[in-house]
């Protein structure tokens, strides 16, 4: 893309007037006296549009079904079209749409935020997304997703305790929220990539938009290691762990997320000093995590090998920690220019 240079002038001694490209103003069928948007955006540059209304873009991603249709893939491609942010899904069939087709319909839109189905027929199904970005802002989504995966995991570590698998259960189902959450980030990041006044109305610019989509992905890693925890520690419930490795168990937990906690906090505060005070936390906790290693492969095979996958996790919790305090170190030098 060429850029023009053209010089600013005064006219009545107090309008500054800049002539417009002759070559844009006949591809717009521009006109005498006819009224141009001027938008002021936050790196500084300043947007004309033609379009000074208002107007909402409809992306429309349409699927095409069959008796063959695999109900697992077809649910993967919706979860696909949501997050690449389409505003419209239509699936149509020549025939009539099957119930495994349907069943997969209904269930994208419950694990996923502000999907509906708003028409349906024998042959077409269409979804539409009814959630307005600006009513789940960046900041308030990736607190929700931090306490979530905080409770998360205090739950898991105290199972080791009590053995209750309906703790257990709660734990999966809320590793699903989280997954609904972080593809909310990310569908409205590429939102926001398609269409760039979205970023105005959100209050937000594309890089900082970069950045919690980035806080999002690793928030919900760790989550899935919590869970990873919650499977093993179910292995050890009872008398089969003695209370020596329980004890170091919740220590490194304790320092896992303390490490967690202190990332978010000095992301949301602005804390560059605490961010990299925080990020030198994670050599203890990977000292700790190897003489819990170290004292479990004295014990029997599956003790060992459930331990080492638990304390691998916490491990792993912890540096994804530490990555939450790096972006927030890179964000807060970003923005002290």
């Amino acid at each position: 893309m060429k850029m023009e240079i053209r010089k600013v002038q005064m006219t009545g001694g107090s309008s500054y007037v800049i002539t417009l490209p002759k070559e844009w103003i006949k591809s717009n069928n521009i006109i005498k006296n006819e009224p141009l948007g001027l938008i002021n955006k936050p790196d500084g540059s300043l947007l004309i549009t033609t379009e000074i209304k208002e107007k909402k873009m409809q992306r429309i991603k349409e699927f095409s079904v069959n008796e063959k249709t695999n109900d697992a893939f077809l649910l993967r491609q919706l979860i696909g079209a949501y997050i690449a942010g389409y505003g419209s899904i239509k699936i149509k069939s020549a025939d009539k749409v099957s119930l495994k087709v349907r069943s997969s319909v209904r269930k994208f839109t419950q694990i996923t935020i502000g999907q509906e189905v708003v028409e349906e027929s024998d042959k077409t199904i269409v979804i539409k997304d009814l959630l307005k970005p600006a009513e789940m802002p960046f900041n308030s989504t990736i607190k929700r997703m931090h306490l979530m995966v905080k409770s998360m995991h205090e739950d898991a570590i105290k199972t080791l305790e009590n053995g209750n698998k309906k703790i257990i259960e709660g734990i999966m189902l809320k590793e699903n929220d989280v997954d609904r959450l972080h593809w909310l980030v990310a569908r409205q990041y590429n939102m926001m990539l398609q269409d760039l006044d979205l970023a105005e109305k959100m209050d937000i610019t594309l890089t900082m938009a970069s950045t919690y989509f980035l806080i999002s992905r690793i928030i919900e890693r760790m989550g899935d290691h919590v869970v990873r925890i919650a499977k093993n520690v179910q292995k050890l419930t009872g008398d089969r762990l003695d209370k020596k490795i329980k004890e170091k168990i919740q220590n490194a937990s304790d320092i896992a997320l303390n490490i967690f906690n202190k990332s978010i906090g000095s992301f949301f505060r602005k804390e560059i000093d605490s961010s990299n005070r925080n990020i030198d936390s994670v050599q203890i906790l990977g000292a700790l995590c190897e003489e819990i290693n170290s004292y479990a492969t004295k014990k029997s095979g599956t003790i060992a090998l459930s331990v080492g996958y638990i304390t691998e996790s916490i491990r792993r919790i912890g540096e994804y920690a530490e990555d939450l305090s790096e972006i927030a170190i890179n964000s807060l030098v970003n923005e002290d220019k």
